[in-house]
């Protein structure tokens, strides 16, 4: 990526819309992509730093001896969060099974020659942009400093050596984008995903931290360069590269605080970039794509338009805490976020319960329990919905606004002929239009790129964001927050399908403005950013399945073992 300097306001403001426009899928083209892939030399999914001291971490395993850890773990999905939860130690289990519960392998798929592994966050095309690194300190049985996550091997690698007095445990998690794995398959298109990627990450992070009893909290007031200087990222010479410098090149991203069961410190920028100044360093960059074909210059130039400055620390309050509502199933949480899956086919014959889907609509409304609380800020998207099987609604589509002021912002924009019916007995849905059900199966489709897992799920939704009004108020900055927050809410979408015995899928693909045209939207004041299903899935029985790591519980590896992919 380009320099981490932050352009005028006016000027990024500026890049940040024409990028959105230029990026967008539309039925007479797709966004600028690659014209061919040689899947043979994709982007290499996991990265080490040679040189940097490596430590493995415990496993989850039905034989553990920690009595407190396994318990956690065994509690039911619908307890997260409650105020009874028990905060655990922090040790090096404990942020294993973080880790592991959240960005680590959970299966190894193979399907003929081909193998590819399965990770608890999903990603788009399942290419893994995301990379994490632990900063921790006062921590028994690990160093001070920087560690990178190797999720290959579950194991860290000490990237810098960090000189702390280590008295008192502290944690925070960076994450990083590696852009290019996702430019790769999708072009200009890929900062978009990219940005999803994090807030599902963020999102696995919050649901593993609840298992384990602790908080997690977005530390937004750490500008792009500061998190740069921190991860070591801006070291470009630690980052080396055959031919283009942004195929090898990191992102900084989020940096999220731990909580061990209070609320998360607050970290402040000049002591952050003290310590990587401070640091001892070790290892150099793997590569990532020694022959890449393509460059794609306009993901630099929106990376460095949507970048943060260091701001002022909000005052620090205590997190409110509630119980999670309407949230049913009582499968374990360890087991359920190991085994989250994207699907890849739906059976188009199924039919969700009203009861269910209305305990989903409840469970997509912000509250101030996890996984919300990790980002600090109000909701900012509405939640179109294409309703084909669920019992006892007229098949069509339905709006789910997910803020007080969101219906009257967006009232205005809407076609007349859309009904905005309050629907009995599910208080915050709105009926907007009735429509056969072969009719609203070729619209689902058509719109999602033509893919027929929109049209055969038991409902698909497409985000809906405040788009120039939260650009005008917060700054271009703000774009990558917006995909974010749209990437948190597929997170919960995934485990509450799978929490049901169904499953989800997150589509990035979908004709952006005819979204817009379905619902008579003009102009850029709302910009659908993310699309979602979720259904029955139907399961490849040629694709194998074998465990992520050889040692971990066999009652934590996927139970439905011939489903192979991630997010289309």
């Amino acid at each position: 990526m380009p320099s981490q300097t932050v352009p005028e306001h006016d000027t990024a403001l500026a890049v940040v819309r024409a990028y959105h426009q230029h990026s967008k899928h539309r039925f007479e083209r797709y966004a600028p992509g690659p014209e061919t892939l040689d899947w043979d030399e994709q982007p290499a999914p996991f990265r080490h730093f040679e040189g940097a001291p490596r430590r493995g971490l415990p496993r989850l395993s039905s034989e553990s001896s920690n009595a407190s850890l396994h318990a956690a773990l065994q509690r039911p999905f619908d307890t997260l969060g409650t105020p009874d939860s028990v905060a655990l130690p922090p040790n090096l289990e404990s942020i294993g099974a973080l880790l592991q519960l959240s960005l680590g392998l959970t299966a190894w798929k193979t399907l003929g020659p081909d193998r590819w592994a399965v990770r608890a966050n999903p990603s788009s095309g399942n290419l893994h942009p995301t990379e994490a690194y632990l900063l921790a300190s006062g921590i028994e049985g690990l160093e001070d400093g920087l560690h990178h996550y190797r999720p290959e091997d579950h194991g860290l690698e000490l990237r810098a050596r960090h000189a702390t007095d280590g008295q008192t445990p502290r944690l925070a998690i960076l994450l990083t984008s590696v852009m290019w794995r996702e430019a790769w398959k999708y072009g200009d298109r890929a900062f978009r995903y990219c940005q999803l990627d994090a807030g599902h990450a963020a999102g696995a992070l919050r649901y593993a931290a609840a298992a384990l009893g602790w908080r997690l909290a977005e530390q937004a007031h750490i500008g792009n360069a500061t998190l740069a200087r921190l991860a070591g990222v801006d070291r470009h010479e630690e980052f080396p590269a055959r031919r283009s410098p942004e195929t090898e090149r990191e992102e900084a991203e989020i940096l999220l605080s731990v909580g061990f069961g209070g609320t998360p410190p607050t970290l402040v920028a000049n002591q952050l970039r003290g310590l990587a100044e401070n640091a001892q360093w070790h290892g150099v960059a793997s590569s990532i794509d020694r022959h890449p074909m393509y460059r794609w210059p306009i993901i630099g130039k929106v990376a460095a338009a949507t970048r943060r400055d260091d701001a002022t620390a909000p005052p620090s309050t205590a997190a409110a805490t509630s119980t999670p509502t309407a949230r049913s199933g009582t499968v374990a949480v360890g087991q359920l976020l190991a085994n989250r899956r994207s699907a890849q086919r739906f059976d188009h014959y199924h039919h969700m319960s009203l009861a269910w889907f209305s305990a989903l609509l409840e469970r997509l409304q912000p509250t101030a329990g996890p996984p919300w609380d990790v980002f600090d800020e109000p909701p900012r998207l509405a939640l179109l919905l294409f309703v084909s099987h669920v019992e006892g609604l007229t098949p069509g589509l339905y709006l789910l606004p997910r803020g007080d002021t969101q219906l009257a912002a967006l009232r205005p924009h809407l076609a007349p002929h859309l009904h905005l019916d309050p629907v009995p007995g599910l208080d915050t849905l709105l009926h907007l239009d009735s429509l056969e059900p072969t009719a609203l199966q070729r619209i689902a489709r058509s719109l999602h790129c033509h893919q027929e897992i929109a049209a055969n799920a038991c409902f698909a939704l497409g985000m809906l964001a405040e788009f120039d009004t939260t650009l005008e108020r917060q700054g271009p900055a703000a774009y990558r927050s917006l995909y974010r927050e749209a990437g948190l809410i597929g997170q919960v979408l995934y485990l509450e399908a799978e929490a049901h015995g169904l499953r989800g899928t997150g589509i990035g693909c979908f004709f952006d403005d005819p979204v817009h045209t379905l619902l008579g939207l003009e102009g850029s004041t709302w910009q659908s950013l993310y699309h979602f299903t979720v259904g029955l899935p139907v399961l490849d029985s040629r694709i194998e399945s074998t465990p992520g790591y050889p040692e971990e519980d066999e009652t934590a590896n996927d139970t439905h073992s011939s489903e192979s992919g991630d997010t289309p």
